[in-house]
């Protein structure tokens, strides 16, 4: 008989993985295919709509589960930065960062065996120092900030370069721990499980 995991993270990204067994809560990736381009708006109103839209297309092919999904993008002057597309795409980025203050907005959704949501936006803010255009440049050919929203991974390389976050540090990661750990208490999922 196969074992049902307590959540199903509704996301491919390493670093969520990272997270939950960080908090020590048993888990099985299933990703979502929910279309993703199509969103408009700032970036807390898009991440609160893709966050839902991939937990309920998970949700819908794993009925009566627990799903949590996530999605984070960087923010900055009311410009929406996603993952870059390319190397150049990447270093006009961290351009745009370099010296300046970026918000990270994380949408948050879990949907409960019950079908009940709870869902929420966190916000943190990230403050770069001012990079010259060849640390930009060969930071990009270390092919760390391929995949990841404002093309930098604090937790990486580029923590070399954040001289200041204000809220939560996981959030800036992709996946803010404290909501999720509250989502998961309030369905009687406990942190530490499985350690």
């Amino acid at each position: 008989m196969q074992k049902l995991f307590p959540v199903v993270l509704a996301s491919a990204s390493p670093r969520r993985q990272e997270m939950m067994v960080q908090m020590g809560v048993p888990f099985e990736v299933v990703p979502s295919l929910a279309p993703e381009d199509d969103v408009l708006g700032t970036g807390p109103e898009r991440v609160k709509v893709l966050a839902r839209r991939k937990a309920e297309e998970v949700a819908a092919r794993m009925p009566g589960r627990l799903v949590l999904a996530a999605d984070t993008l960087v923010c900055v002057d009311g410009q929406v930065l996603g993952k870059p597309v390319d190397e150049e795409d990447a270093v006009q980025m961290l351009k745009t960062l370099s010296g300046r203050v970026n918000q990270v907005a994380t949408g948050v959704c879990m949907i409960a065996p019950d079908g009940s949501v709870q869902e929420e936006v966190c916000l943190t803010d990230v403050r770069f120092a001012t990079l010259d255009e060849g640390t930009i440049r060969r930071y990009v050919l270390t092919g760390e900030p391929m995949d990841k929203a404002g093309a930098y991974a604090v937790q990486g390389r580029a923590g070399a370069f954040v001289t200041e976050i204000k809220g939560s540090p996981s959030n800036v990661i992709g996946m803010p721990m404290e909501t999720v750990a509250r989502f998961l208490k309030s369905c009687n999922v406990q942190l530490f499980s499985e350690t």
